[in-house]
C-alpha cells in the first residue's frame, strides 16, 4: 500500500480544506494516509512516506509561512530519493509572490532526491469545484508516479 504524507501550513483555513480534499482522494485511491500540521510535524516523518505533499500558503512578500521554516530548514538534510513529491497551495492573484512558497518547497524537493510526481497546484484562495477536480487530478498523478516507482 502506498503511503501519503501530507503537511500543510494554513492560516486562513484553506491550505487545511486542501488537505482535506487531498486526503479524501488519496484514501478513495487505496493509500495509507497522514495529514498534519506543519509544526506538529518533524521533516523526517517525510522518509517513512512514498508520496510526499506539501500544501501551503505563501507569506509576505514570497516567502515559506513563519510557523513552517523550521521544518523547511530541516527538510534539506533529508534524503529523499525513490520517494515521490507533490506541492500545492492557496493564495491570492493580487499578491505578485502568488503562491511563491510552493515552488519554493519543490526546489527543496529536488535537492533531496525526491521525484517530482505531478505540477503544482494553485487554489485562488478557498477551494472551489474547480480546484477540487485540480486536486483530485494531482492526487491521481502523484499514486500513477508512485506506482510506476514500484512503491
Amino acid at each position: 500500500m502506498v503511503k501519503v504524507k501530507i503537511v500543510y501550513a494554513s492560516i486562513t483555513g484553506n491550505d487545511e480544506d486542501i488537505a482535506y480534499v487531498l486526503t479524501e482522494k488519496f484514501e478513495q485511491l487505496g493509500a495509507d494516509v497522514e495529514m498534519s500540521e506543519v509544526s506538529q510535524t518533524d521533516a523526517s516523518d517525510f522518509e517513512d512516506s512514498d508520496v510526499c505533499v506539501i500544501a501551503s500558503y505563501t507569506y509576505d512578500q514570497g516567502i515559506v509561512p513563519e510557523e513552517a521554516l523550521d521544518f523547511y530548514d530541516d527538510m534539506q538534510d533529508l534524503d529523499l530519493d525513490g520517494k515521490v513529491y507533490g506541492t500545492c497551495g492557496s493564495g491570492d492573484t493580487f499578491y505578485e509572490d502568488y503562491c511563491r512558497a510552493i515552488d519554493e518547497f519543490a526546489s527543496i524537493f529536488e535537492q533531496v532526491g525526491a521525484t517530482k510526481g505531478s505540477e503544482p497546484v494553485r487554489v485562488e484562495l478557498e477551494p472551489e469545484q474547480d480546484d477540487i477536480d485540480h486536486l483530485d487530478k494531482f492526487a491521481e498523478e502523484l499514486m500513477k508516479k508512485a506506482k510506476e516507482m514500484d512503491m
